[in-house]
């Protein structure tokens, strides 16, 4: 019985802790709900779901495991993804700004789904916040558990960073099925973009912090 309780335990941590990771908004957010707002179907959208939950799924992994600690310690790795991360976030952030809203009609299938891949890859693998962030909450709170335990901690982030992003993109299918002039896309892209825009100053900016 005290089993069971103590894997419950570490199920529910897990789900908590990547819900309150994954919450404020960022880049992955802001850009899966706005390409899902702009494709004709939500299958569309479906490599940029994918791509950032396999992102997120081999960041928490990596963190359990320690591996990515020790990639985050070295300065010039380091530096190489906050200069490719910022510059990305600026070019990314253009594209939504100049991206046009769908109407209910529209046949708009937003980018590519290469461009889509690459996007998510970029912006999660090349921001070494969120892997600090990954690192130092996930894997520190991994540490509580041992064997079993562990993996359905880290199970359980897993899970919520998947229903996360589908959850993104089917409420981004309700704003165009609610938005037929696209007058809040419109909104909402400027909004993404600058989301972007601030995001890539302030890792610009740790360049030289």
């Amino acid at each position: 019985m005290k089993g069971v309780f103590i894997a419950m335990n570490a199920s529910f941590h897990g789900m908590i802790l990547a819900l309150g990771l994954i919450l404020p908004l960022g880049a992955q957010n802001v850009f899966i709900f706005q390409q899902a707002a702009v494709a004709h179907r939500l299958w569309r959208v479906l490599p940029l779901v994918v791509s950032a939950s396999l992102c997120d799924t081999l960041l928490i992994i990596l963190a359990v495991t320690g591996v990515s600690a020790a990639v985050a310690g070295m300065p010039a790795v380091k530096m190489i993804l906050v200069a490719a991360g910022t510059c990305f976030l600026f070019y990314m952030g253009w594209v939504t700004w100049n991206s046009k809203p769908a109407s209910g009609n529209s046949n708009s299938d937003g980018l590519t789904a290469k461009r889509q891949i690459v996007f998510a890859v970029a912006v999660s693998l090349f921001n070494p916040h969120a892997i600090l962030d990954t690192v130092g909450v996930i894997g520190t709170n991994s540490l509580t558990y041992d064997g079993q335990e562990r993996w359905l901690f880290t199970g359980s982030c897993i899970f919520v960073s998947w229903v996360w992003f589908t959850a993104l993109a089917v409420l981004g299918r309700i704003l165009r099925r609610l938005d037929s002039r696209g007058a809040w896309q419109t909104l909402f892209n400027k909004g993404s973009a600058l989301v972007m825009w601030v995001l890539a100053a302030y890792l610009g900016i740790s360049l030289f912090a």
